[in-house]
């Protein structure tokens, strides 16, 4: 399990024309008092635990200065010690990424660093104002890898200036650098932002959630496809995100990750309706009870999709994996 702990801005040295991390994440302060009362409200309902993991989120943790990250960091410690977390892990800028500080989060215990990415287009970079460049992730990774850290990525999908060609791009560029996980997070017109004043002037906007699920959808299917994981897909719809008059436009969805993987099984089935041809069929679907409402898609979305492409009577049966059966009627 995964303790959060968001340090809102910390570290950050500007902000990103996208990112308000307060209304994100819900906290409004990033001091060592506000993270220890967040893991005081953790260890009300947590069990100890060895294979715990505690985060900090919502700054550039490593660009605190190494007095700021140590205070964190040893705080943090005690409790590993007690036993409620066996492992570390934090999100930070890839051009804060430093022998000295990479010696310190192993003396803690951290294990795991996941960079603020986004796109490894430097034009994209550019336009949404992350002060780092592709390079600086390069750089980064290589030296967490010679460190022996495990390294995550997060990625976006609806940047301005972001092309299918540099969406593209940016996918060869991650594959070759093989991170241990990522996340894909569609971009949000988030209220106090730049990016909502560029909106409200119509000079940005918002992709549609359809295409945001197939953005991801081919992001997730290729990296799931060279075996490095997706871990999030989508923010976490929490109160404050969702507090009326945050989001102002944008493909959100409170259960984003569910809707890709279900649009990934319509293409999948699509393809094997395809490639049966012509006929009048059944076809039974047998698979998990777990996976019965993403395959059927949300209110049978997919069922619907399939029948429509053909005399074609759609069937759902359990079982302990998915296969996809044609039945001549």
């Amino acid at each position: 399990m995964i303790l959060p702990i968001f340090i809102s801005f910390a570290g950050c040295p500007h902000r990103c024309i996208f990112c308000n991390q307060q209304i994100i994440n819900g906290q409004k302060e990033n001091t060592l008092r506000a993270a220890q009362r967040q893991m005081e409200e953790l260890e009300r309902w947590v069990h100890p635990d060895p294979a715990n993991e505690l985060a900090f989120y919502g700054g550039s943790f490593t660009a605190l200065s190494l007095t700021e990250q140590e205070a964190l960091l040893a705080w943090a410690d005690q409790r590993r010690q007690q036993g409620l977390f066996g492992a570390i892990r934090l999100s930070t800028r890839p051009d804060a990424i430093t022998p000295p500080i990479l010696d310190q989060l192993a003396r803690y215990g951290v294990t795991t660093v996941e960079l603020g990415v986004q796109s490894l287009d430097d034009k994209v970079l550019t336009t949404v104002e992350r002060g780092h460049t592709a390079a600086d992730v390069d750089r980064a990774v290589a030296l967490l890898r010679q460190y022996g850290f495990r390294v995550g990525l997060q990625l976006m999908v609806g940047l301005p200036g972001q092309t299918r060609q540099s969406l593209l791009e940016t996918l060869d560029h991650v594959l070759a650098l093989q991170p241990d996980g990522c996340r894909i997070y569609p971009l949000l017109v988030i209220k106090d932002t730049k990016l909502a004043t560029w909106y409200q002037k119509g000079l940005y906007t918002p992709i549609t959630l359809e295409q945001a699920i197939e953005e991801t959808a081919l992001l997730h299917s290729t990296l799931e496809a060279h075996h490095i994981p997706v871990i999030r897909m989508g923010l976490q719809p929490d109160r404050d995100l969702c507090a009326p008059g945050h989001i102002l436009a944008g493909p959100f969805h409170p259960a984003f990750g569910e809707l890709v993987r279900s649009y990934e099984w319509r293409q999948i089935i699509a393809s094997r309706i395809a490639g049966q041809g012509l006929g009048n069929y059944n076809m039974v679907i047998t698979c998990p009870d777990s996976l019965a409402s993403v395959l059927r898609g949300q209110h049978h979305a997919n069922v619907r999709a399939w029948e429509a492409g053909g005399n074609i009577k759609v069937s759902f049966v359990p079982g302990q994996k998915v296969e996809v059966n044609f039945y001549d009627r």
